[in-house]
C-alpha cells in the first residue's frame, strides 16, 4: 500500500523592496528604481516542527537577505532574468521543493496610468533553467 501524498508545506515572504538598477532603457540603468518581491518555498516542515531547531528549516531571514542583494546588484535587462535568478537561490536549498517568485516593478517606464507591473514564475527543484 503507497502513502499518501502529503501537501507540501508553504513559507511566504512578501513585500521585499530593493532598489535596482534592472531594464532595458537607459535611464532604468542610471536613474535605477524600487523593486519589490514576493516569494513562496515550498518544503516539509514537519522536521523543523518536530526538533524545534532553525537548522531543520529555510532560515527566512537569509533568504530575505539574499533576494534583496539579487534585486540591488548585478543589473539585468529583464525582470523575467531577475526572478529566475531569484528562484534559483530559493531552490539552492535542497528542502525547497517548489517556489514561486513575484516580481513587482510599479515604476516601469510606460505611458498610460498604470498600478503596478508583476512578473510570477513558479519552478519546481530539479528543473532545468
Amino acid at each position: 500500500m503507497s502513502s499518501p501524498v502529503s501537501c507540501p508545506d508553504v513559507i511566504e515572504i512578501r513585500g521585499i523592496r530593493g532598489f535596482g538598477r534592472h531594464g532595458v532603457f537607459e535611464h532604468e540603468r542610471a536613474d535605477g528604481q524600487e523593486f519589490v518581491v514576493d516569494v513562496r518555498l515550498e518544503l516539509d516542515t514537519r522536521p523543523a516542527a518536530a526538533s524545534d531547531d532553525l537548522a531543520d528549516t529555510v532560515n527566512y531571514g537569509l533568504v530575505a537577505e539574499q533576494v534583496h542583494q539579487a534585486i540591488e546588484t548585478d543589473p539585468v535587462d529583464l525582470i523575467e532574468t531577475l526572478a529566475q535568478r531569484i528562484a534559483d537561490l530559493c531552490l539552492a536549498d535542497r528542502r525547497v521543493t517548489a517556489t514561486a517568485v513575484t516580481i513587482h516593478k510599479p515604476s516601469a517606464p510606460i505611458t498610460v496610468p498604470f498600478d503596478d507591473v508583476v512578473l510570477t514564475v513558479q519552478r519546481r527543484a530539479g528543473e532545468s533553467s
